[in-house]
């Protein structure tokens, strides 16, 4: 091919690619409607947890007036539902206290290492944005130090890989909240005295920043919840302001600088989580965090709705990390490994149940709508990157694969893959046991330990009569009495014979005989979000186009392009949103 051929058909790929530009001229000039504003203020912050609070308080501690929205009637979000554990390394003053060498340049190289992968062969960093990344590894110290000048308090310990999903192989960075005194959100009582400094837990990085916003004059607006964001025009100009419903009346507010989004993500939100695993249907009902706080996608629709771009959504998929997880209880809807809700939380009369957290998979037998087991109950989740988990590593490397052992843990794929009624959720699964079960765990098999109300709990005289109680909403065909029956009968069997001839679990200890029989909910549990809003190194928000939105800012589980779980990204790109927002010109 000829040089000038090749430079006509370049001209002509990008004249086709300036018309695929989203939207034609008059329709990104077309003007809204003249909005009523019923508040102003420099900064809007729309969600009260780990992205928002930190950039509410850098922005008015940098001078700028602040109204932070929050759709429930309380501060935390997801964040304070957490374990509190925060990675964020890149040279801090506490890994220098315990003689830990990093840098923000290894931060960069762990978190962007396309060498690392699972044992079932998924890459934990590879499809992290660059730009992204290195965003976050310039500024997760300064973003620490700023946790710990607002009053959060951490475990005094060595930074270790406890509570770690997807932080890096090189350097260990996680650091855990102390619980302090500040009441739990679990049970609404401080943790006891003698845990207080050792514990770590969610509120003991929320409480302290809810009381730093409140210091810093942070006025926070509860339950108004974010509806829309208002922009110059639909596809084009600055993002102006949010419509807020307060309880059935809608209000309008005013930027005269920004609007930050941190509203959490998108679990919880069924059609939304779909376009990435169309598996994720109804059942998944129980998403880590709630009841507490709803992962409704708000932020990423209404981002949306104005033009901005989806990004990394490889990360929301990936089978690694917590984004799907086993169950850690049974018999109530959220059932999240590390989350459970007692009497005396102020959200317990949403939750209804505690569940009964299962010490050892060999006592229950878990089986799927029909009746029929699916796979080994004592197999865990996926896994993910953490400090030491490649060993030996040389950084993006290729012979770094080589060295793991090819593993699928097909436990949640099973789950997940239905009963082959083109129907695309997997449906419930059950935890079936008996009456010698509840000794060998000391269950409780009564509410509030359970939830037989709703639907997530049953219990017969018989294997049959069992079967025929299930009956709920999720339950979409009913389980067959002979199939739950025969399947219980196999699984004796195996017990009898010492071996599992199905999926193999590890050599059946208990067989289900004796009267009553129990079926407790068991179905995986959706926890974290890692795909949102397409963002920049300062977390200005970008849209189809590859432009920035002015004025529109994001951070944490609502943005995408980083595969890391949780409080680290969040709390970081809260900090940066905060300061870059702080820094725009004010609007007349």
């Amino acid at each position: 091919m000829k040089r000038r051929d090749l430079l006509k058909g370049s001209a002509g790929i990008a004249a086709s690619i300036t018309t695929l530009r989203l939207g034609t001229k008059a329709e990104a000039e077309t003007a809204p409607a003249a909005i009523h504003w019923d508040r102003e203020a420099d900064v809007l912050v729309i969600g009260a947890g780990a992205t928002g609070l930190p950039a509410a308080i850098i922005a008015r501690e940098g001078g700028s007036s602040v109204i932070l929205v929050e759709a429930e009637n309380h501060t935390g979000g997801h964040a304070i539902c957490s374990g509190g554990n925060v990675p964020l390394g890149g040279g801090t003053s506490f890994q220098k206290k315990w003689g830990i060498n990093d840098s923000p340049d290894l931060v960069f190289q762990d978190l962007t290492d396309w060498s690392v992968v699972e044992p079932n062969g998924f890459p934990d960093y590879r499809f992290n944005d660059r730009e992204v990344i290195r965003a976050f590894a310039d500024n997760c110290a300064a973003a620490y130090e700023f946790l710990v000048a607002h009053g959060v308090v951490f475990v005094d310990t060595a930074p270790d890989k406890l509570g770690g999903i997807s932080v890096g192989n090189s350097i260990p960075r996680e650091m855990h909240a102390a619980a302090m005194d500040w009441p739990l959100i679990q049970t609404g009582q401080p943790a006891p005295p003698n845990k207080r400094t050792t514990m770590s837990t969610g509120s003991g990085l929320m409480h302290p920043l809810a009381a730093a916003a409140k210091k810093a004059g942070v006025e926070i607006l509860f339950k108004h919840r974010m509806t829309a964001i208002h922009r110059e025009a639909p596809r084009s100009g600055s993002a102006l302001g949010i419509a807020v419903d307060n309880e059935g009346k809608t209000l309008n507010l005013r930027a005269r600088k920004a609007v930050i989004i941190g509203t959490g993500g998108s679990t919880s939100n069924v059609n939304f989580r779909r376009m990435f695993d169309p598996r994720l249907t109804e059942e998944y009902c129980g998403a880590a965090g709630q009841p507490w706080s709803t992962q409704d996608a708000s932020g990423e629709l209404a981002g949306m709705a104005i033009g901005a771009s989806l990004w990394g959504l490889f990360n929301f998929a990936g089978e690694f990390g917590y984004a799907i997880t086993k169950p850690g209880s049974v018999g109530a809807q959220y059932i999240y490994e590390h989350l459970r809700w007692y009497p005396g939380s102020e959200v317990f009369d949403k939750a209804r149940a505690t569940g009964l957290y299962v010490e050892d998979w060999q006592d229950v037998v878990l089986v799927n709508m029909l009746g029929n087991r699916f796979y080994d109950e004592t197999a865990h989740a996926f896994t993910s990157g953490n400090y030491g988990s490649m060993l030996p590593y040389v950084p993006h490397n290729w012979r770094n694969g080589r060295n793991l052992k090819f593993n699928p843990n097909g436990f949640l794929d099973a789950a997940l893959a239905g009963i082959g009624d083109e129907h695309n959720g997997g449906g419930p699964i059950w935890a079936i046991f008996d009456a010698d079960a509840l000794t060998r765990e000391n269950w409780d098999p009564r509410p509030p330990n359970v939830d037989f109300e709703a639907g997530f709990f049953f219990t017969a005289d018989t294997i049959e009569g069992l079967a025929k109680k299930i009956v709920m909403k999720y339950q979409r065909m009913p389980m067959p009495p002979e199939n739950l029956g025969a399947t219980i009968a196999r699984y004796n069997d195996f017990v009898d014979s010492g071996m599992d001839e199905d999926f193999g679990k590890p050599k059946p200890h208990y067989k289900i005989a004796k009267p009553p029989f129990y079926a407790a909910w068991a179905t995986p549990v959706l926890h974290d979000t890692r795909a949102g809003l397409r963002i920049n190194a300062k977390c200005q928000v970008v849209d189809m186009n590859g432009d920035v939105i002015p004025g529109l800012y994001c951070g944490g589980e609502s943005a995408g392009g980083f595969s890391q779980h949780g409080l680290a990204r969040a709390t970081c790109q809260g900090f940066i949103a905060g300061t870059n927002a702080n820094a725009e010109e004010r609007r007349a």
